[in-house]
């Protein structure tokens, strides 16, 4: 039993203690995506105030783990897990030279990136859906991958070699944008809609609850980039 609980200690001072540095660092990063967020927010809402005022650019701090781009009909939702994880063995960052020589590089601070519709929170329809963009991982090393479609794919996917910095945390928002914004709202299948109940009928004068998201029913995975 001597032998169990200096392998418990061991391993608390490994793993436990690892993970409170990768969220800390996690934490810190997240705050630099909140400052360029907002920088970029004010930018780009001082240029649009001169070519058409209808369109709202806004930035909304929810709190110590989640932040609101809300731009012309779309709203990005930056949410960061308060959990360390590791990955699957059939991840491929797996086949890489850098966790080959230490797996704890493995363990990663995330960042979820969600698209939404800004008139599913300007409404409340708690049935709409969100849809995921992008999935930020950091490390205790700095070092960083996105995982997402499209740019945010292939972009971002150096994690023997990339450091995150202001600039690049930029750039990847501006990516999640822009991809947002080529992702449009398409008609719902005449199927999904043939029924309604009375009280989604009743509801939608008040808060317009029939379902809607960009993509009904679909998920991350099932994604094939067709827009």
């Amino acid at each position: 039993m001597e032998n169990a609980k200096d392998l418990i200690i061991e391993t608390l001072k490994t793993k436990a203690s690892l993970k409170q540095d990768v969220f800390k660092k996690t934490r810190d990063v997240f705050k630099l995506f909140k400052i360029e967020a907002e920088k970029l927010v004010e930018e780009l809402k001082t240029e649009m105030e001169q070519i058409d005022e209808r369109v709202i650019i806004d930035f909304r701090d929810k709190g110590d783990y989640e932040f609101h781009i809300k731009f012309g009909g779309d709203i990005l939702v930056f949410f960061m897990h308060t959990n360390v994880f590791d990955f699957d063995k059939n991840h491929p960052i797996w086949k890489t030279s850098y966790l080959k020589e230490d797996e704890l590089k493995a363990y990663c601070g995330l960042i979820n990136v969600y698209n939404f519709l800004a008139d599913s929170f300007k409404y409340n329809r708690l049935n709409d859906l969100g849809y995921l963009v992008a999935r930020f991982f950091l490390n205790k090393e700095d070092h960083y991958f996105v995982e997402g479609k499209r740019q945010l794919g292939f972009l971002y996917n150096d994690f023997i070699n990339e450091t995150i910095n202001n600039d690049k945390i930029r750039n990847i928002i501006e990516s999640s944008m822009l991809y947002s914004m080529d992702f449009d709202l398409l008609t719902p299948s005449y199927e999904t809609m043939q029924n309604v109940s009375v009280h989604e009928v009743n509801e939608v004068t008040s808060a317009m609850s029939i379902k809607t998201g960009k993509r009904l029913g679909f998920k991350f995975e099932a994604d094939n980039d067709i827009i």
